[in-house]
């Protein structure tokens, strides 16, 4: 049975009756590959900062738990670097050593106790990786070109044929790993201006060889680490991917070569398409922008996806800037995407999927100060600043 309800403050929209309450299309069951999740919200891959030399600590296993009793259909993992040359940050979660296995193990395991599914997103971070470790083991950092980086101020080395292959491969062995330690699906990372992002873009790819020039060259990387992932993982466990619809910056890539890349990718047998955008030149238009405080400031990705998918049948998960139960219903009515992901709003409420669920559509309470990447870089780990501080100060209240 369907109604058609108006809730506070917003448009028509439609819903589903589940004993007697209201849900919307969030709600609805969706199947990805062989893995079906029971609603269509994804926690975007974040970085923590819990991480310890690579393993999975118990803070993040917490977290992650919270998550999955918050509701949340699919939970991204941090991204993980599949190489110690391709890591990007302190204190990131590692996938380059069947020793980072034991830990993960727990983590999937109390993340399906709570009656949840996770995915874990593999990266190598190219030129924007940690310098100074890299400095210290006198390893060089890598780049499809020696392509100097305004943003990060260094040259990559251009990566010779041999260590792209190396590259893929170490993708292909993170893939088996993160099978192994119990997770649902993994996600390849290839937006954002990481490695992957990095050979996509004619900004920074200037080879000649096989590896670069027209967009089907330049994919040839992507391309080359999704099939040893596949071989690798079989044709039953879902293989995801985050991409970039454009990178927002002159010269970088373009949705028309987008499109190339995610139809292909569908031939191909890839199973769910996360599409964000930009690079952290792109400064105001990045992945993760600030000051979202109306409805219509939501979802900036949104007309990107639309396009997209209109030329693939492959479900598609859209992230960036989502913040109200309006917006969410807007973007499956439009038909935009198959499923909504948000970061920001669930560091703050872990359990906002759960609260809109049990009848409370007030939006969430994010509000893209960012002030949560600064706490990302405490011992700590990353947490909501705003949220901290409001309970502090209820503290204080009670106390007087």
């Amino acid at each position: 049975m369907r109604l058609r309800v108006e809730a506070e403050g917003e448009e028509l929209i439609n819903l589903k009756v589940f004993g007697g309450k209201t849900m919307t299309a969030l709600f609805e069951e969706i199947k990805i590959n062989r893995m079906t999740l029971k609603n269509r919200s994804v926690r975007s891959a974040t970085w923590t900062g819990m991480a310890e030399h690579g393993h999975c600590s118990t803070r993040l296993i917490e977290l992650m738990e919270a998550l999955a009793r918050g509701e949340v259909g699919l939970i991204i993992t941090g991204f993980a670097y599949v190489m110690p040359n391709g890591q990007a940050l302190q204190r990131q979660l590692g996938i380059h050593d069947d020793a980072m296995i034991p830990n993960l193990l727990q983590l999937t395991e109390r993340v399906h106790a709570a009656n949840g599914k996770i995915a874990m997103q593999i990266v190598h971070a190219g030129v924007q990786t940690v310098v100074r470790q890299r400095q210290k083991r006198g390893t060089p950092i890598w780049g499809p070109s020696a392509v100097y980086d305004k943003f990060f101020r260094r040259t990559p080395k251009a990566m010779t044929q041999r260590e792209i292959k190396e590259t893929v491969q170490a993708f292909a062995r993170a893939a088996d790993r993160v099978k192994r330690a119990g997770f649902d699906a993994v996600q390849l990372h290839a937006a954002h201006g990481y490695l992957v992002s990095q050979f996509l873009s004619p900004l920074k790819n200037r080879r000649t060889d096989k590896y670069g020039g027209p967009i089907e060259n330049r994919a040839r990387f992507l391309f080359e680490i999704y099939r040893a992932v596949r071989k690798n993982v079989g044709k039953d466990f879902p293989v995801l991917i985050k991409l970039n619809a454009k990178d927002f910056v002159r010269g970088g890539l373009n949705q028309r070569d987008t499109l190339f890349v995610t139809k292909r990718l569908e031939e191909m047998g890839i199973d769910a398409i996360e599409i964000s955008g930009g690079v952290p030149a792109a400064g105001d238009l990045g992945p993760a922008r600030a000051k979202i405080h109306k409805v219509k400031e939501e979802a900036y990705f949104l007309p990107l996806a639309k396009k997209i998918k209109k030329q693939v049948s492959v479900p598609i998960i859209l992230v960036g800037g989502i913040r109200s139960l309006k917006t969410v219903n807007h973007i499956f009515k439009t038909g935009a995407a198959d499923l909504v992901s948000m970061s920001r709003p669930l560091i703050r409420e872990p359990g906002l999927i759960k609260r809109w669920k049990e009848g409370d559509r007030k939006k969430a309470k994010c509000i893209s100060c960012n002030q949560c990447f600064g706490a990302a870089r405490s011992p700590e780990g990353v947490y909501c600043v705003m949220e901290r501080q409001v309970k502090i100060r209820k503290k204080k209240q009670a106390t007087r």
